[in-house]
């Protein structure tokens, strides 16, 4: 028999099992109609998760934008727990949205039985729009839950009416993007009709000594473009270091367009202004060439 364990939720007859009467379990936080846990115990993704497959039939899995998050992916958030559930099998529960699907891989995430980065990345193409797919694929790489050639070859397997929108997702998530707002930044670019600037790329000194990282940037045209979260310098020695970084980029020649949320959220023609100023002044002809951004990037 299995050691009882009231930090993980637990079903009021496995309770009563290990010796807690009835009364008792009124000491005990209730998350669904019998089933339990701590008072102590936070309610994050993972106890939810768990919780919910306490109510659950044997082969259910966590998935959509419950497995993204226990995968390290970033999704819009959700106040419903997602399962997918073995055919002819139901839930009915407050908090949970259960469907029927078709039988699915899985992964465990701290002991959690979750649909593959692949699998999720494809069961939420109907849900998401594609910026916001592309966060998701660039974020799932980040957490090394798959590949962009994984999520290619998912997107390629996929059937349905948003099939189009994910396959073209797919074929934008790239490796090595640091945070969604890179994401955000780089299809700010793409879907204006500009060149895709590179990820991550590295500068070495002549002697092999590594001298920076640009998010992202046209290196034969030395013009990186980063976001920058920060809303003001976080330490005297911070500001300092982002001094220096500037002077040593314009002793090397570099241009560098920092965009601020606001750029992205609020002000993304001016960011695009920016950008393709930068991009001539370095001698590129680049220009906005689409108008899809607009619908994805209505500003205010």
């Amino acid at each position: 028999m299995a050691v009882f364990d009231p930090t993980v939720p637990f079903r009021r007859s496995d309770a009563l099992a290990a010796g807690v009467s009835a009364w008792g379990l009124r000491a005990f936080r209730r998350l669904h109609r019998d089933v339990y846990v701590a008072p102590e115990v936070g309610l994050d993704a993972r106890v939810r998760a768990l919780a919910a497959l306490t109510t659950a039939p044997a082969g259910a899995l966590v998935a959509r934008h419950t497995a993204a998050e226990l995968l390290g992916g970033v999704v819009p958030s959700s106040p419903h727990v997602h399962l997918v559930l073995p055919r002819g099998s139901r839930v009915r529960a407050a908090g949970i949205e259960a469907r029927v699907g078709r039988p699915l891989s899985n992964a465990r995430i701290r002991g959690v039985p979750v649909t593959t980065a692949e699998d999720t990345f494809v069961d939420l193409g109907p849900e998401l729009g594609l910026v916001d797919l592309v966060v998701l694929g660039d974020s799932l790489v980040k957490a090394a839950r798959t590949t962009p050639a994984a999520l290619v070859a998912a997107a390629a397997s996929a059937t349905g009416a948003q099939t189009p929108v994910l396959r073209r997702a797919a074929a934008l998530v790239r490796t090595g993007v640091d945070s969604p707002m890179e994401t955000r930044l780089r299809l700010l670019l793409v879907l204006a009709g500009l060149p895709e600037p590179v990820v991550n790329h590295v500068e070495y000194a002549e002697d092999g000594r590594w001298l920076r990282r640009f998010d992202l940037s046209y290196p034969e045209l030395k013009v990186a473009v980063e976001y920058d979260g920060r809303q003001h310098a976080e330490s005297q020695r911070q500001w300092e270091r982002d001094v220096e970084r500037r002077e040593g980029l314009d002793r090397d020649g570099w241009r560098l367009v920092v965009v601020l949320s606001k750029g992205v959220y609020r002000e993304p023609a001016t960011t695009l202004d920016r950008v393709v100023a930068a991009l001539a002044a370095a001698g590129s002809t680049a220009r906005v060439t689409s108008d899809e951004w607009r619908a994805h990037f209505p500003g205010y």
